[in-house]
């Protein structure tokens, strides 16, 4: 998860080229991700976290810091620190981002988690591709049918598009988005990741999905922070004329 309003250049060339921060921003985020797995449910990681939830609630702290580091170092705030299709398209649907640099974004952050993936199996070896890591593939509770998981997962996105609409309104909000940012994601791993999965985010399992080839939910950490993209900005867009309103005397 992750976003800021700084849309690309009109140029085609300046919005490769900030596609490009994507994939190595999204894909060096990944790639810590899975070395935090690694490193803390592998059998032979030297700090095992047997206790899912305590494992879950580091690497959000994890993943939450790097974010927010990300999106303000220059990359991110060249390309604005997306790292998300997800985000992408809600700044898209928020009037935030142009809509010819969506799929160019997209594509750019999907690739980026796939190669991250090989990164990771170059760099820590085996361990990476072995369960229980699995290249930090995300897993629901069992006790979870993919309707419970479709609905947590598209909340959770209804819920940050609208906060991405508060902060993007103000100065002050601006430049508080890397730390919100870090801060929402931090929470919704250690929250949601016991129970569906916590990955608000289609290029948080893409990746990993296809190299241990568990494509059977795949669908679902796909398309739920989509749909909750769009709703998330299709609420905002209704509650505009509601806030904008004269009180009547």
């Amino acid at each position: 998860m992750s976003a800021q309003a700084a849309p690309p250049t009109t140029a085609e060339s300046s919005i490769l080229r900030h596609a490009a921060c994507e994939f190595g921003l999204t894909g060096l985020l990944l790639f810590f991700a899975v070395t935090g797995v690694r490193w803390l449910i592998a059998p032979d990681s030297p700090i095992p976290a047997h206790d899912v939830h305590y494992a879950l609630a580091i690497l959000g702290i994890i993943i939450g810091l790097f974010l927010t580091v990300f999106m303000m170092s220059p990359p991110g705030r060249r390309s604005g620190g997306h790292l998300n299709p997800a985000v992408t398209i809600a700044l898209w649907r928020l009037g935030a981002f142009p809509s010819r640099a969506v799929v160019p974004y997209v594509t750019a952050q999907l690739a980026g988690s796939v190669a991250e993936k090989a990164l990771g199996r170059l760099v820590w070896g085996p361990a990476v591709s072995r369960v229980p890591v699995g290249y930090a593939t995300v897993h629901a509770d069992p006790a979870w049918d993919a309707t419970a998981i479709l609905t947590a997962e598209t909340g959770v996105l209804v819920l940050l598009t609208m906060m991405f609409s508060v902060l993007l309104a103000h100065p002050a909000g601006r430049r508080l988005l890397p730390c919100a940012v870090g801060l929402a994601t931090a929470v919704v791993v250690a929250t949601f990741g016991p129970l569906s999965g916590g990955s608000a985010n289609p290029a948080r399992q893409f990746g990993p999905a296809l190299l241990v080839q568990d494509t059977t939910r795949l669908w679902i950490y796909l398309l739920a922070p989509v749909l909750g993209a769009v709703l998330g900005a299709a609420l905002v867009a209704l509650a505009k004329p509601l806030t904008t309103q004269r009180p009547r005397c």
